[in-house]
């Protein structure tokens, strides 16, 4: 299954975003009223908690299977996990007045589905009974979690001030993500992670229509604070398709948005009917190979250099994607997304290093790496030249690009041999640093210090008993402090210089060599609604930002 599996795990890192300056967003809503230019009447979506949920009906977005996540409770901001742009939302504004201070102003006019009034101190309750009941937590607010954790958080007129006891930036993703609850509603409940909302009572567009323990229908509220924005008078989900049964459901009109794997959807299912049939999967981190820097010939950066060049990307990228993605960026960064991000002389373009059998063969030849017997390159020193290639077994996508960089290796001369084991196998290899390279992921989140700096901090090399980010256990002195300002800083001025060391040391050491971007999938018609992000219009990460989705969709022609 294409990525799937990494995803879920490693999304969480992809998706921690950056803390821009105060005004970074700036509030375009239009507010209520309920729009014209016609509507949607329905749109067919999966369901977000399996059927085992059976009649236990919950809304409660701290709960483990909540009915839904998405349309009752809303967050503070939305940010676009691709070009890193924040959107108000219930917050229409934020200002880090200190390192250590963080203050929204919050919007006024916004309503509960029951028709009281949303206000700051909503939002000072939430968080205050996250602190309370610390499975709640999950922007890690109270605790030291990237970052120094909050000495209070207080609602003051329309603001909400949160103060750490230390730098804190990185919380900010986290912060603004976190569902705000009705302290009207919640303030009697107790441990609100196992309290049974049954009257679901959010700031969100939709509110239950029925529920039958399978199929979620959800009825667009005309008093929602930017009703004018959503054209969609009901939603539907039902059932949690495999690939299969997605793609039948695609194509007779059944399902409308699906962000699950389909192989090869462009032919599966785009040109089946590419009028109304599209598909597009954004970047949603790197995937790269990870060598051992521990290891000869791993820790000579000219041997490095010389496998940067030897991986055919384009063949990797088919084989593994369809084509789908498209290849990456050694600096790290997503391209051309991220591009303003590079320092000089580095652009999108030059940064996607070439496949060079040539100029790898002379790199490896000057850095002493010769030709043997049988035209295999031996050590510097002479000996044989071994590399036992660690590959996901099951991992389709990954086992495809592991047979391409194979492939070009030994064109090359490099005597590989893979070895296919299971995930867990390859993961204990990664704790115990027992292996020569392997597949990786790498974020790249807007938060640069816990995605790119991850990769690349040597206090993040995996120990014994967990899976860190700098599985080639790389070491940089410069890079360490690059990544340690980034974790306190707010300017974003500042952040540029410190992720373009990030960048410029993998443009020069090749830590890792990116292969390919790993996907976020969308698959979608268009013949009941329009507006869809796509490659050209790249406004929302299409798995991960389906409420704000929401507010850019129109009726088909």
């Amino acid at each position: 299954m294409l990525l799937r599996k990494i995803l879920v795990t490693g999304a969480a890192a992809s998706l921690l975003l950056l803390p821009g300056c105060a005004g970074s967003a700036k509030d375009t809503s239009s507010g209520g009223g309920s729009g014209g230019g016609g509507m949607i009447p329905q749109l067919n979506l999966p369901a977000e908690v399996d059927a085992s949920v059976g009649s236990l009906v919950n809304y409660n977005p701290y709960s483990a299977k909540p009915a839904t996540q998405t349309w009752l409770y809303e967050p503070l901001m939305m940010q676009n996990s691709l070009d890193c742009k924040v959107a108000p939302w219930l917050a229409t504004s934020y200002s880090w007045e200190s390192a250590d201070k963080l203050v929204f102003t919050i919007r006024k006019g916004v309503k509960f589905a029951d028709g009281s009034a949303f206000s700051a101190k909503d939002v000072a309750f939430t968080f205050n009974l996250a602190k309370k009941y610390p499975a709640m937590d999950l922007a890690g607010v109270w605790n030291d979690t990237f970052g120094a954790h909050a000495t209070s958080v207080t609602a003051q007129g329309d603001k909400v001030v949160f103060q750490f006891s230390g730098p804190a930036a990185p919380k900010f993703p986290w912060i603004i993500g976190q569902k705000i609850l009705s302290a009207k509603h919640y303030g009697n409940v107790g441990d609100p992670t196992k309290y049974i909302d049954k009257k679901p009572n959010g700031t969100g567009p939709f509110k239950v229509g029925s529920f039958n323990g399978r199929q979620l229908v959800l009825v667009r509220r005309s008093d929602y604070w930017q009703a004018s924005k959503v054209k969609v008078s009901k939603l539907v989900l039902e059932g949690q398709p495999d690939a299969t049964q997605a793609l039948l459901q695609l194509r007779t009109g059944k399902l409308d948005f699906y962000s699950g794997e389909i192989p090869n959807p462009r032919k599966a299912f785009v040109a089946s009917n590419p009028k109304i049939n599209h598909v597009w999967y954004a970047p949603n981190g790197v995937t790269a190979l990870a060598p051992n820097l521990k290891k000869a010939p791993f820790n000579d950066v000219k041997f490095r250099e010389a496998m940067a060049y030897a991986i055919n990307k384009q063949d990797a990228t088919l084989k593994a994607t369809y084509n789908m993605m498209h290849v990456a960026s050694q600096s790290g960064l997503v391209m051309p997304l991220r591009e303003s991000m590079l320092p000089t002389p580095y652009t999108a373009e030059n940064t996607v290093l070439p496949f060079d059998l040539t100029k790898a063969g002379q790199l490896l030849d000057e850095a002493g790496y010769k030709k043997g017997a049988g035209g295999l390159r031996t050590n510097k020193d002479g000996s044989p030249l071994t590399i036992k290639f660690a590959v996901q077994a099951g991992w389709i996508d990954y086992e495809a690009m592991a047979d391409s960089i194979t492939a070009s290796f030994k064109k090359l001369g490099l005597n590989v041999k893979e070895i296919k084991s299971p995930p867990d196998s390859v993961d204990l290899q990664k704790k115990t640093g027992n292996f020569d390279m392997m597949v990786n992921f790498v974020g790249s989140g807007c938060d640069y210090a816990n995605g790119l700096g991850a990769t690349l901090a040597s206090d993040q090399f995996p120990t014994k008993s967990e899976v860190k980010g700098n599985v080639e256990r790389f070491s940089d002195p410069a890079v360490n402090q690059a990544v340690k300002t980034l974790q306190s800083s707010t300017d974003p001025a500042a952040v540029k210089t410190q992720v373009g060391v990030l960048a410029k040391a993998m443009m020069t050491q090749y830590p890792v060599m990116p292969i390919l971007y790993a996907p976020a999938r969308g698959i979608y018609r268009t013949d009941k609604a329009v507006g869809w992000p796509t490659e050209k219009d790249p406004y929302a990460n299409p798995q991960d930002a389906i409420l704000l989705i929401m507010t850019h969709l129109r009726p088909a022609k």
